[in-house]
């Protein structure tokens, strides 16, 4: 199943997008821009629509570099450990 909201025009799961996310990487700067957990790009078909243009187009616009880092980001932000309550 995938989520499918109004904006999506042509949902697609992350299984049938992985063979095209796993083309080789030349440029060592956007290898390390992409160098994130597997389980980013399952869970944000965002994510995975840059990687694959850079793929397609060899280039990525500057807004499209700082939205892909904010996302990730975002989603380190909230996939790691909130902060421990202390009080007891």
């Amino acid at each position: 199943m995938v989520l499918i909201t109004s904006r999506n025009q042509f949902p697609l799961c992350y299984d049938c997008q992985k063979s095209e996310l796993s083309a080789k990487i030349k440029d060592p700067k956007m290898k390390k821009l992409f160098n994130i957990p597997e389980e980013f790009y399952k869970t944000s078909g965002f994510l995975r629509s840059i990687k694959i243009n850079y793929l397609r187009f060899g280039k990525l616009s500057d807004k499209q570099i700082d939205c892909f880092k904010k996302t990730v980001k975002e989603k380190k932000q909230c996939d790691s450990p909130k902060g421990t309550d202390k009080a007891k």
